[in-house]
C-alpha cells in the first residue's frame, strides 16, 4: 500500500511529529483497507478553529478532540483520499492531564480513532463502540501503548 499523508499544523502549542502521526495512521490501515493508493490530509489546530469547524460540521458548541471527514467520492472515480482528520492540540493536551495519560498515547489514540472513522468506523450504537473500542486498544497495543479505557478515566474520548 502506498500512503501518502498531507499534515497541517495550524497549531502554536506542541505537536507529534509528522513521523509519529503517519506511523500511527499505518498502524490503524494495516489490514483495514484494500486500496493500492491511500491519501489522508490531518490537521492540527488550535481551540478556536475547532470551535469553529466542531460549530458549523455538527452543531455542537465548542471544541473537541478529534473529527473525521470521510471523503464521499463515487468508487468509479477510483481516486484515493481516504478523507481529513482535525485533531485539536489543546483538547489533547487537556484531555492526556485530566485522564492520567502520557501526551504520545493520547496522540496516538486520537489519530488512530480519526483514521477508523475514515474507514467507517463509528461508536454510536454500544455495539459500534465496542468494536471500535476494541480496534483502537489492539491497534494503540501494537504499538506499545496501553489501552485508553482501562484507566480511571472521568470522560471517556467520545466527544468525536
Amino acid at each position: 500500500m502506498s500512503l501518502q499523508v498531507d499534515i497541517q499544523t495550524a497549531s502554536t502549542g506542541p505537536v507529534p511529529s509528522e513521523d509519529d502521526i503517519r506511523s500511527w495512521i499505518v498502524a490503524a490501515l494495516a489490514g483495514r483497507t484494500r486500496r493500492e493508493e491511500t491519501e489522508i490530509s490531518v490537521r492540527l489546530v488550535d481551540t478556536k478553529e475547532m470551535t469553529t469547524i466542531n460549530e458549523t460540521y455538527r452543531d455542537k458548541t465548542g471544541p473537541t478532540n478529534v473529527l473525521s471527514f470521510p471523503s464521499d467520492l463515487p468508487d468509479e472515480l477510483q481516486l484515493p483520499l481516504l478523507g481529513d482528520i482535525v485533531i485539536c492540540a489543546p483538547v489533547v493536551r487537556m484531555e492526556a492531564v485530566q485522564q492520567g495519560k502520557s501526551l504520545c498515547a493520547h496522540w496516538a489514540h486520537m489519530t488512530i480513532h480519526g483514521t477508523l472513522h475514515l474507514l467507517g468506523y463509528d461508536h454510536i450504537t454500544k455495539g459500534e463502540a465496542t468494536t471500535m473500542e476494541f480496534l483502537e486498544s489492539a491497534i494503540l497495543a501494537g504499538l506499545d501503548y496501553p489501552c485508553p479505557y482501562h484507566q480511571n478515566n472521568p470522560h471517556q474520548e467520545h466527544s468525536v
